[in-house]
This record gives C-alpha cells, sequence and structure tokens, in this order.
C-alpha cells in the first residue's frame, strides 16, 4: 500500500507538471493511471463547484449554531480555490486505490481502502476548510501558519478519528451502492432492449447513481459528520473542548438532544448528492477520453 502511495502521488506530480515543451506520453503510464486522473479532477471540480453549499452545512453543524449573518457571505468561498485543489489528490487516491484493488478484492475491501487513503490529503483540507468557514481565520495562509505554529503537523489532522469513522463507511456504502446500481440499471436495460452485453451506462444514468448512492451513505453517517464538525471547529467556540469523540456525542445527546446529530443534512444532502453525481458521471467521461488519447498516440 505503501509503494502505491507513492506511486500515486509522483504520478500526478508528473501529470500536473507537464506542460509547454514538457510532453506527458500518455502511452507511457499504467492503465490504472487513467482513473487515478480522472477521478482526482472530477472531485475537485465537482467539490469547487459545490464549495458554498458545504459552507452552510458546516455553520448549520457548529456548537454556536453560527450563521452567515455571524461570519458575512464570503464564508461560502473563503478557502475555496486552496482547499479544493486537495480535491485533487483525494479524488485520485480514492479512484487509484479503487481502480488497482477492484478487481482482485471487490468493491467492499476496495472502497475502504481507498477511502483510508484519501484520508491523508483529506483530513488537512477538511480541518482548513472549516476553520475558515467558521471564521476561526482569516485567510488560508494564516490558518496554515496559526495552525503549524500552535498545533504542529499533527493540528492538521485534529478529529481524524471521526473523520476517518466517517469515510471509511461513508465510501464504501457510495462506491458499493454504485456497483449494485450500475448492475441493476444495465439489466433492466437488456432486458427491455435485447441487447446482451452491448449496453451502456449514460452520463444520466451515473448522475442518478451518484446521488442516489450519496444520499443512502449521507443518512448512514450523518451523526459521525456532526461529531467530526464540532471537534475540528471547536476554536470557534467559547465552550470547554470535547475530550473525545465520544465526550461530543454523549454531550450533543445529553444538552441539545440526539436531532442535533443530525442538523446540517439538508445541506449536507444537497452537497454530498451533487458531489458524487457530478463524480461519478465526469470520472468516466474523462478515464474515456484518456484512454482514447493514449489509443492515438
Amino acid at each position: 500500500m505503501k509503494v502505491l502511495f507513492i506511486q500515486l502521488l509522483s504520478l500526478l506530480t508528473i501529470l500536473l507538471s507537464a506542460s509547454g515543451k514538457t510532453e506527458c506520453r500518455l502511452s507511457s503510464l499504467p492503465p490504472w493511471s487513467h482513473k487515478v486522473l480522472a477521478g482526482g479532477c472530477s472531485r475537485a471540480f465537482a467539490q469547487a463547484v459545490l464549495y458554498p453549499v458545504d459552507a452552510l452545512r458546516t455553520l448549520a453543524q457548529t456548537r454556536d449554531d453560527r450563521t452567515l449573518a455571524d461570519v458575512g457571505t464570503g464564508a461560502l468561498i473563503k478557502g475555496c480555490g486552496q482547499t479544493s485543489s486537495f480535491a485533487l489528490f483525494t479524488g485520485a487516491f480514492q479512484f487509484g486505490i479503487y481502480g488497482v484493488v477492484q478487481p482482485k478484492y471487490g468493491p467492499l475491501i476496495a472502497s475502504a481502502c481507498g477511502a483510508a487513503g484519501s484520508c491523508l490529503v483529506s483530513v488537512p483540507q477538511e480541518v482548513l476548510k472549516q476553520r475558515l468557514v467558521t471564521g476561526v481565520y482569516k485567510n488560508f495562509r494564516e490558518a496554515v501558519q496559526k495552525i503549524y505554529s500552535s498545533e504542529g503537523v499533527l493540528g492538521f489532522y485534529s478529529a481524524w478519528k471521526p473523520t476517518v469513522s466517517r469515510n471509511v463507511p461513508f465510501v464504501i456504502a457510495t462506491f458499493s451502492s454504485r456497483e449494485v446500481l450500475q448492475r441493476k440499471i444495465i439489466e433492466f436495460k437488456e432486458r427491455n432492449e435485447e441487447k446482451k452485453g452491448q449496453m451502456k451506462l449514460s452520463s444520466g444514468d451515473n448522475l442518478l447513481i451518484g446521488i442516489s448512492s450519496a444520499l443512502v451513505a449521507g443518512l448512514a453517517t450523518q451523526p459521525i459528520d456532526v461529531i467530526k464538525t464540532r471537534m475540528m471547529t471547536q476554536a470557534a467556540s467559547n465552550a470547554a473542548p470535547y475530550k473525545s469523540a465520544f465526550d461530543c456525542a454523549s454531550s450533543i445527546i445529553r444538552t441539545e438532544s440526539w436531532r442535533k446529530l443530525y442538523s446540517g443534512f439538508g445541506q449536507r444532502a444537497v452537497y454530498m448528492g451533487g458531489l458524487w453525481g457530478i463524480t461519478f458521471t465526469l470520472e468516466p467521461l474523462l478515464t474515456s477520453y484518456l484512454r482514447n488519447k493514449r489509443d492515438a498516440q
């Protein structure tokens, strides 16, 4: 797994730096590399487009119930460009690892490995994004400098346990649901059009699959998402900090009611449905494009 991480990172560096007179020969890259680049670009684009919706979700889950009136409308896009660029690597790890592991071990193990690997990038992204949105820091540079100076490298991985606990089951549910829905839709089309082995999923099919898969996974992991947000944004509250994820959950239930564990679900449903709908729609299109470019070289 360590070797695969290094290969993914090296590949992305090569592909991203390929410009001007430096030509990146797609024909020289392994087949799984197309999944890496297509997945990364799809995820980054989707996350940047839906960033304001995710910002609203973060505010709805804060301990002191912050609103746009408290932080200003600028919070909806604060740090959007910088933190969304992390999504390029998040998507690359998710789709790259999944593409390598899935043929041998199946979607369940592949999605778990992809989710765990992507947390290397997604946890710092979440910490920076949520502290910027809630007004803890004024800009991206200040956030990076102050977190590093006061908390060290580990500060970028605060609340990593609830984040991993949310991401792994969420991605497992999303990718596994995708596999099931893809198979069911193709079977349905074959029954009605009598073209066995020739049916392909349309972009509309993939969009619907992405939205449906994300909604199922989002409902199951919403309480963990609230706990993760609360722990990452504690610096924005004057209340005593939570001691652990368990303390956070029990405190919410005891002092605010269990319903608070589903706060921000509407915003998160719009965000995650759109995020995975766009990602699952663009990823196969970009993968096909890259393979065609490779074959033409």
